[in-house]
């Protein structure tokens, strides 16, 4: 479609009547609670004015040539195309509150029991309380995190040939073999190590680096060329497994199952669970959430990654005390989801899990 039939399809959404978005208005709340194509018939006995079969057929001709809705079948009744369920998140949607019980369900599962607990429980609790209430697939996005490293060591271990045990903040340890330079002593190594460590005292390893990068020629004046060598292709290691690999958590796949009504809704399902496989392309996704404000919601074909699946994606970011996104929760489900009720649910949750991660 060109930028100026957008616009001339724009303008038309933007003119409907009060009748028109009525009868819209009920026609994907219809389809939103029974998955069925909704007739002239049904919607006249569910409008809130007197309209005969006939005056409501007419207008949903009108919607049709709009693009809003379309028919699955010769003399069915209509559906909502994508670009209907667009425009009726964004322009006709009512947002429903959260139901005490709900909020308290969400809090309580998070919250926990006793004590504190760990970034990974929350964050899995908060996918299996999501997809428990809004009978979908949720997921989250973990924080990016960096590894604080507190000590480096190098063992030699033969002919140019060493060992570098990397010691974190937490206590774990990883070890990298790396050959090192012709020539180097073992008292290289020591001073090596020695170096790395008197700099990892003074913050990150992110400033650790910035730092030395700024002092290349007192690194070599301090150290032989072999050492300093040594040291930058520790660094280099060092900032290698410093960065933890986001990850991807899915829960509830199972009950997308519920929505299948027809060999072409298995179909869907079966290419859903297979991008959901593809973690990659989920990640990126939620990568976009995570940049917008607020919640972000994508219907269908409007991205690539359910073009096939006819899927939707509702996610929120959440945030560090200091209010930097550190990673984004959703829930993933067919395009005919109770938006009303799951975005204030997803926003709920990602409060939730940025005011308890916030408080460790």
């Amino acid at each position: 479609m060109t930028k100026g039939a957008q616009l001339s399809q724009h303008a038309a959404l933007i003119d409907l009547n009060a009748r028109a978005r009525e009868i819209f208005r009920n026609l994907v709340a219809s389809y939103l609670a029974t998955g069925e194509p909704v007739g002239s018939r049904n919607l006249a006995r569910q409008l809130p004015m007197v309209l005969s079969p006939a005056s409501v057929r007419t207008v949903m001709s009108d919607l049709e040539r709009t693009g809003l809705i379309y028919a699955p079948h010769l003399s069915a009744g209509r559906l909502p195309t994508e670009l209907g369920l667009r425009f009726f998140v964004d322009a006709l949607l009512e947002l429903a509150h959260l139901p005490p019980e709900e909020s308290a369900h969400i809090e309580q599962k998070l919250d926990g029991e006793t004590g504190k607990r760990s970034m990974a429980d929350v964050l899995t609790e908060a996918t299996l309380v999501l997809s428990g209430l809004s009978g979908t697939a949720a997921v989250v996005l973990t924080p990016k995190q960096n590894l604080c490293l507190k000590h480096v060591e190098f063992v030699l271990i033969g002919d140019r040939k060493a060992l570098m045990v990397l010691v974190s903040d937490e206590g774990s340890l990883e070890n990298r073999i790396l050959t090192i330079p012709a020539g180097l002593s073992p008292s290289a190594l020591v001073e090596a190590a020695n170096f790395i460590n008197a700099h990892l005292q003074q913050g990150t390893l992110s400033d650790v680096l910035r730092s030395i990068a700024e002092k290349r020629d007192t690194l070599q004046l301090e150290l032989d060329s072999l050492t300093a060598r040594l040291v930058e292709q520790g660094l280099a290691i060092s900032t290698e497994s410093s960065t933890r690999q986001r990850h991807l958590i899915v829960r509830g796949k199972a009950n997308l199952l519920s929505s299948v009504t027809a060999a072409d809704d298995l179909e869907r399902l079966r290419l859903l669970f297979s991008d959901l496989e593809t973690q990659t392309d989920v990640i990126e996704l939620l990568e976009q959430a995570e940049a917008g404000e607020g919640v972000r919601i994508y219907i269908g074909s409007e991205n690539r990654l359910f073009s096939l699946s006819g899927s939707a994606l509702i996610a929120a970011p959440f945030r560090s005390t200091d209010q930097q996104v550190i990673g984004v929760l959703g829930v993933i489900g067919p395009t005919r989801l109770n938006y009303a009720r799951v975005i204030p649910m997803v926003d709920y949750t990602a409060r939730m899990v940025a005011q308890i991660l916030g408080a460790d």
